[in-house]
């Protein structure tokens, strides 16, 4: 567990934390769990993401499929194993884009390198179709290998330094500028509330979400509607603008065109 989640944990009173409760459903002032018991609350801060099962409390929106479908791998202790490749990633994130689909690496704190292939313009049921052995990992790196024929092998080597981590990943997404009517005692945050593309916003904003919404609640510690609504006003137009922004960087990456005009959206001016 990170050492940051570690400290959160800890500043909380004992049995604050009810470890095993997954929330299964939820109506007007009661939880339901998958174990078969339920409890009530007074704010209810629905922050489980994309498939949220308390976003239908105040909307009807559903996630939909972006056209991407990304594999996650990744190469532990990258500096040590492969050094050459280490070298060629670098200390931060590297991409490399062109016809359709991107090779991404991504630096963790722990020495590993997850690596993302992402598809574009391609069906949900891609990964159904496609033909990736996603339970024997060497097979599925050998067949996405073949999927970027005729990329430059430096490239393509970074699949085959991957350990045996092959996740599939279909992309979804909330309509951009998403709102509901604020409703007392029910918000949500990160990408329960404005689920965007992978493209560096989402993470942040639910950051900003969860502690905008502390400061909210501390200023009107006697009114939780009032503190959800003063958050949500911020939010909602906050997380407008990333999830626009957003949409724009996902149709660059779509585009026939997409490494000269991901070099251009990031020129300055």
């Amino acid at each position: 567990m990170p050492i940051c989640a570690t400290c959160l944990l800890d500043s909380l009173p004992e049995h604050a934390v009810r470890w095993g409760h997954a929330c299964e459903s939820a109506d007007s002032g009661l939880l339901y769990f998958t174990d078969g018991s339920s409890a009530t609350y007074d704010l209810l801060v629905g922050a489980d993401g994309a498939e949220s099962r308390v976003r239908a409390l105040l909307t009807d929106a559903r996630p939909a499929h972006t056209g991407q479908n990304v594999v996650e791998l990744g190469i532990p202790d990258i500096d040590r194993t492969h050094p050459d490749l280490a070298a060629m990633v670098g200390r931060g994130n590297y991409w490399v884009l062109g016809n359709g689909r991107s090779l991404s690496a991504q630096r963790n704190g722990d020495g590993r390198v997850r690596i993302y292939l992402s598809f574009y313009n391609t069906a949900e049921d891609w990964f159904a179709t496609i033909g990736i052995p996603f339970g024997d990992p060497a097979a599925a790196r050998v067949r996405l290998i073949e999927l970027f024929t005729g990329w430059d092998s430096r490239f393509t080597a970074l699949i085959a330094a991957c350990d045996d981590t092959v996740l599939p990943r279909s992309i979804t997404s909330l309509p951009v500028g998403l709102t509901w009517p604020s409703r007392p005692g029910v918000t949500l945050l990160g990408d329960a509330a404005h689920l965007m593309p992978p493209v560096g916003q989402g993470a942040n904003m639910a950051l900003l979400d969860g502690a905008l919404l502390g400061l909210a609640l501390a200023a009107h510690p006697d009114d939780f509607p009032a503190a959800v609504k003063e958050y949500e006003r911020e939010m909602f137009e906050r997380t407008s603008a990333a999830g626009r922004q957003s949409a724009h960087v996902q149709e660059i990456l779509t585009s026939p065109d997409a490494s000269q005009k991901m070099l251009a959206f990031f020129q300055p001016g």
